[in-house]
């Protein structure tokens, strides 16, 4: 059995659903959100519009786990997202070196042990709730990260571009990123499921397909945010970012960071995120992406300035763990 399918998010902006199915695509896999109750702000037209046209979709949540209980609270915030919509395809967990790098610049190391506990959790907890769990990820991360029994109790999800790796079962293989196909400006994932999940969850009473999905419980609803200043900026979260180097960045507090963009949590922030930073007047600071082969004190040297100071500038607390590719601010 092969059947023909894709995968989007957010990245694929705005489909053309219809066009998308007269192509032969059979079924689609939509990015419900990531972390701690951050929803894709595509999903929902997405799954309605499947939804209306009768294009059989599933949904898939982006591990920012750091712990188990951090993997059910986001289990908790994808079932939130999903519950008016149906579901005919499985609820999915996409874990993958994003995940561990995450955690790490959070202070948590990420072990096989534990990768394989934090899928878990999501998938018991989806599971819970009346729905068909997966879990995805990559042959590299499954080999390094993840227990090989978790294929045999939750199905799986394999990505591996140019060709088929038979080494492990799995449902749904995603062979490419650059996919290209009407409706869809750009890439696209492609993927080829093996597993007619439509037919297996609606004969297992799963997903709530005989009824209406009964929505959870509605959270409680967030203080409202602190007005805007009349001046701000925007700022995109980027991999290792924290609210309080990003408050030293821009001469602020990471407190008054909080307040102006509603955060309850000033150490949950995600990649991608956008939050207001009020505007600074003054001379503009100056800002350096570092290079693989960078060092701090070379970086240091290179722009006059002291290893004490970039560490007070960027909130870094060991000088000798920098990463390539993130920019930090000289003065």
């Amino acid at each position: 059995m092969s059947i023909k399918g894709l995968d989007v998010s957010e990245f694929q902006g705005i489909v053309d659903w219809a066009q998308v199915k007269g192509a032969g695509y059979q079924f689609a896999m939509l990015r419900a959100g990531y972390g701690f109750r951050t929803p894709d702000q595509q999903f929902r037209r997405n799954a309605a519009e499947c939804n209306r046209i009768g294009l059989p979709a599933g949904a898939y949540w982006f591990c920012y786990a750091l712990s188990p209980e951090d993997a059910r609270k986001e289990a908790d915030g994808c079932l939130e997202v999903i519950a008016p919509y149906r579901m005919e395809y499985p609820i999915c967990y996409d874990i993958e070196h994003a995940s561990v790098t995450y955690a790490e610049q959070n202070g948590v190391t990420i072990t096989s042990a534990l990768a394989t506990q934090i899928v878990k959790a999501f998938c018991d907890r989806i599971e819970e709730r009346g729905y068909f769990a997966m879990y995805y990820s990559n042959q590299n991360f499954l080999e390094t990260y993840l227990s090989r029994d978790l294929n045999r109790r939750y199905a799986l999800w394999f990505a591996r571009y140019g060709s088929r790796y038979d080494g492990i079962d799995y449902g749904i293989w995603q062979y490419t990123s650059t996919g290209s196909i009407p409706g869809i400006a750009g890439n696209v994932d492609l993927d080829t499921g093996y597993v007619d999940y439509a037919s297996v969850i609606r004969k297992a009473g799963l997903n709530h397909l005989g009824s209406k999905p009964t929505p959870p419980p509605k959270p409680t609803p967030p203080p409202k945010p602190t007005p805007p200043p009349a001046d701000y900026i925007t700022y995109v979260v980027q991999p290792g970012d924290t609210l309080s180097e990003i408050a030293v960045r821009y001469g602020t507090t990471y407190q008054a960071l909080a307040a102006l963009n509603n955060i309850s949590n000033p150490n949950l922030i995600h990649p991608g995120q956008t939050i207001r930073v009020p505007e600074k007047s003054g001379p503009a600071p100056r800002y350096y992406t570092i290079q693989s082969g960078d060092t701090l004190s070379g970086i240091a040297v290179r722009f006059g300035t002291s290893v004490t100071t970039l560490m007070s500038l960027n909130g870094i607390t060991n000088p000798n763990l920098i990463y390539a590719g993130n920019t930090i601010r000289i003065s």
